[in-house]
């Protein structure tokens, strides 16, 4: 592996990200919150050690996979150091771990906290939490690709690498044109979202912190009680729309945005995906309306249909203590939890078009037990999938699962209850934010045992990654490979917009 070149774009990154770090100033200069200090020092440390990493190694060409794996997994590392980092240097939140916690949780759009109570940060603070999930939502690396030309080399392995989905779309000829086209439509459901949330009577920081974390998917507040403190049926319709619309592919809101409405309304993902929100909807105001007829059955319906968009985006807002529901509704909950969104979206979590290519994958088996001899194929709207994918879908799904079940052990072993345990890693893995009982949506992770907060760490990292970027690394034949010359490597370009528009794949099987 060349680690020069691996090491030199760190560099880069780093020094990127430290003058993100300068943006929260003006809000502690008109707050006068005594943050400037811990800003300024903060991005100094990010400047200084990007700088020191350009000295040191320059920057070589030919960069391939594992060199991608590498950056992106190390970069989340760094810019998790340096997000901690105002948190710490402010003494606001005094345990290293416990910065690390919330910069992770933010970078990766988790949106869990070890905060008690959320409104004591500072507003410049509470703003930088908000940045955090709002650059890490569609990727810093994406943006880098976006803005800058220095990661021309090397680019299309680093947005593989990072853009969540079994599969990712290209709108442009160049990966640098895809990221930027990717990165308007974000930023103008940000403004647009703010916009509405002023309309509404929220004041301008409360409207920008929250259209950042919505957009973002992270579900990070400037508020303890989270949407429900501001008590606005119209709050949680727009918050509602925009969470629904961030758990979309964002390359069909690029169709839908050039008026290629065909492409968006034939895509089979998308009706699978508010197909499950529709259906969670009402089986939560069902439950929640027969086990409590006193409640106004339009209230259970408005609280089941934030709730659902909330989960099933892994944004993680709340409006209701889902903990006191009966238990078909945590049946439910814990479901959207591990379903997400779309792909090629900011949600977190398996992705519905890979639950829907496994429900197609088993539907074919049956009917070859019925029809052996028939020749069958799955198809994802009027695309082929070829089996390469399938496999990487189960390798996938498969790996999910000894991840998730390998992290709770570890964690309940710290001397966390097992449904506090199991939630928290559910959670974390699938960056949707709250869990169960103590995790739950009215509490916090502050009480954990510091060995679980790391192990959680490593699971929203993991799970913001998709998994394989990251456990790719702890693999012997990756550093065995990563000593040998890289092998070439070849794409299938359907030409068709949709999930599965375009597949790339490498002789070593380091790429799913």
């Amino acid at each position: 592996m060349r680690t020069s070149g691996v090491l030199n774009l760190l560099g880069k990154l780093l020094m990127l990200l430290s003058l993100t770090l300068i943006v929260p100033i003006p809000f502690s200069l008109y707050y006068d919150d005594g943050m400037l200090r811990s800003f300024v020092l903060s991005s100094l440390i990010g400047a200084g050690s990007g700088g020191l990493l350009l000295l040191l190694f320059p920057p070589e060409e030919d960069l391939g996979y594992r060199e991608g794996f590498a950056i992106v997994t190390l970069s989340w590392l760094a810019m998790a150091f340096l997000g901690a980092l105002p948190y710490t240097v402010s003494g606001e939140i005094p345990s290293f771990v416990d910065s690390y916690f919330e910069a992770m949780s933010g970078f990766t759009t988790t949106g869990s906290t070890i905060l008690v109570t959320v409104e004591d940060l500072p507003n410049s603070l509470l703003f930088w939490r908000s940045l955090t999930q709002w650059l890490g939502g569609m990727g810093i690396i994406v943006l880098t690709i976006a803005v800058m030309p220095l990661l021309k080399v090397g680019g299309t392995q680093l947005f593989h690498a990072e853009m969540p989905g079994p599969t990712k779309d290209r709108l442009a000829p160049r990966i640098q044109g895809t990221a930027r086209i990717l990165w308007t439509v974000y930023v103008f459901f940000t403004l647009v979202e703010t916009i509405l949330l002023m309309a509404g009577g929220i004041g301008f920081f409360d409207a920008v912190c929250h259209s950042l974390t919505t957009l973002a998917t992270g579900g990070f507040s400037t508020h303890t009680a989270s949407i429900a403190y501001f008590e606005s049926p119209y709050v949680e319709g727009v918050i509602i729309v925009f969470m629904l619309l961030a758990g979309i592919n964002f390359t069909l809101h690029f169709h839908a945005m050039t008026g290629n409405f065909r492409t968006v309304f034939k895509n089979e993902e998308l009706r699978f995906y508010l197909a499950i929100v529709f259906v969670s909807t009402l089986i939560i105001t069902v439950a929640v309306t027969v086990a409590d007829p006193v409640h106004d059955i339009l209230g259970n319906f408005r609280d089941a249909m934030f709730i659902v968009a909330s989960l099933v985006t892994t944004t993680g807002y709340g409006t209701a203590d889902y903990d006191l529901w009966p238990p078909v509704c945590l049946m439910v909950i814990v479901v959207l939890m591990f379903i997400g969104g779309c792909a090629g979206s900011t949600s977190g979590g398996i992705k519905s078009v890979r639950i829907l290519l496994l429900f197609k994958y088993a539907l074919l088996q049956l009917r070859r037990l019925v029809h052996p001899h028939q020749v069958q194929t799955i198809k994802l709207g009027a695309i082929r999938v070829p089996q390469e994918i399938l496999i990487a879908i189960l390798g996938f799904f498969a790996l999910y699962l000894v991840f998730f079940f390998l992290a709770s052990i570890v964690v309940t072993a710290t001397g966390v209850d097992i449904l506090t345990g199991t939630s928290a890693v559910i959670t974390t893995l699938s960056n949707v934010g709250p869990g169960f009982k103590i995790v739950g949506p009215t509490q916090n992770f502050s009480t954990l045992p510091e060995l679980a907060k790391i192990i959680l760490i490593v699971c929203m990292l993991a799970g913001r990654l998709e998994l394989y970027t990251v456990v790719v690394l702890l693999t012997p034949v990756f550093w065995r490979m990563a000593r040998k010359p890289s092998l070439r490597t070849f794409s299938l370009d359907n030409r068709q917009s949709g999930p599965a528009a375009r597949i790339t794949t490498s002789k070593d099987n380091l790429h799913e």
